[in-house]
């Protein structure tokens, strides 16, 4: 349940010129709705970015393609959950290469430099189509295919976080869309939705970002009984702005929950188990790690670190209406970041 306002027709997230945050641009959506006109600041303070994730069962994949206005990055990565190996590869460009568009999933975004060849082609006819080629650091080729599917109808958490007039964030978070497809590293090979269901994760950002910022993300996907369930949740980087990211998914249909969560995990102990509970009621979940995706780049004017942890979840959430929906095993992950950017 919230008290945010529901936006049900496309609008500009900034004023005319792109200076600030347009007033009409408050609120939360069923689907992506906001046209991302970041322009007229300083530069440094636009981020954009694309970031997809999918959760296959004991492997896991992820990319990201991104222009945080002082420089462009893009990656690969992967991780076998029961071995703990992981790999991928990662470049930066000078500013003005990685181009996004105002309106997500509505342009294809390619890169290839550097030893990375990333494709994600948008509205294909089967799906996203997320492709890559790389050399992992041991010298063995890789590569990716990926098909992401979101069935008509699909709803998703799309919300606009305000800091203040100057400073803010459209976010579009997917949560359990199916995915099938393939990682090859070397002479290995990956299935991916073949042997169990693995789901995709989008995760978009358009915004006009503080130099300095924390910020809590989870989410995960699998199946109740006939229910696909889809988990959405931050924390830390929406306090006091009277907005969340949080809500969930029954069959494609969203629950938005405008309270903040409680979070309760350790820093310095990331694999053990992470709590995130609603005091509303409508949410209580424990995620329990099986891997640690930890990043530590950069310093202290230009950096970030990050535990994502990977792992599986257990617990219950209740929508609008009462129906109550208890869960064991969903494929899932959660994080702390801390960016200096």
């Amino acid at each position: 349940m919230t008290h945010e306002p529901e936006l049900l027709d496309p609008v500009d997230l900034c004023t005319p010129g792109g200076a600030r945050l347009a007033p009409a641009a408050r609120g939360w959506s069923r689907r992506p709705l906001h046209r991302a006109n970041l322009d007229g600041a300083e530069l440094g303070r636009n981020k954009r970015w694309d970031y997809w994730a999918v959760l296959g069962g004991d492997v896991v994949v992820s990319c990201v393609y991104s222009d945080i206005d002082v420089i462009g990055l893009a990656d690969v990565w992967w991780a076998d959950l029961r071995t703990g190996r992981s790999g991928g590869t990662g470049i930066i460009t000078e500013p003005g290469v990685m181009r996004l568009p105002q309106i997500c999933g509505t342009a294809d975004l390619h890169v290839d430099r550097d030893g990375l060849r990333l494709e994600i082609d948008a509205d294909a006819a089967e799906g996203t189509l997320i492709r890559a080629w790389w050399t992992e650091p041991d010298g063995r080729s890789a590569s990716l295919d990926l098909t992401v599917s979101r069935p008509s109808g699909m709803e998703s958490i799309n919300v606009v976080i305000p800091w203040s007039h100057d400073t803010f964030n459209f976010t579009s978070k997917q949560q359990a869309l199916l995915a099938t497809g393939l990682l090859v590293v070397g002479e290995e090979r990956f299935a991916i939705g073949t042997d169990t269901d693995a789901w995709g994760v989008l995760d978009v950002g358009r915004g006009r970002w503080p130099s300095s910022i924390i910020w809590n993300w989870g989410g995960g996907a699998g199946r109740a009984g006939d229910t696909v369930v889809g988990l959405q949740f931050g924390a830390r980087w929406t306090e006091g702005t009277g907005f969340t990211e949080n809500g969930f998914l029954l069959d494609g249909i969203a629950t938005k929950i405008g309270r903040e969560l409680e979070w309760t995990y350790d820093w310095d102990d990331p694999m053990a188990p992470w709590r995130i509970v609603d005091p509303g009621g409508q949410l209580s979940v424990l995620l329990t790690p099986r891997f640690d995706k930890y990043t530590n780049t950069g310093d202290s004017t230009l950096g970030s670190e990050v535990h994502q942890v990977f792992g599986t979840y257990e617990g219950f959430v209740v929508d609008d209406d009462g129906r109550r929906v208890e869960f064991i095993g969903l494929q899932g992950f959660a994080e702390e970041a801390r960016q200096n950017w």
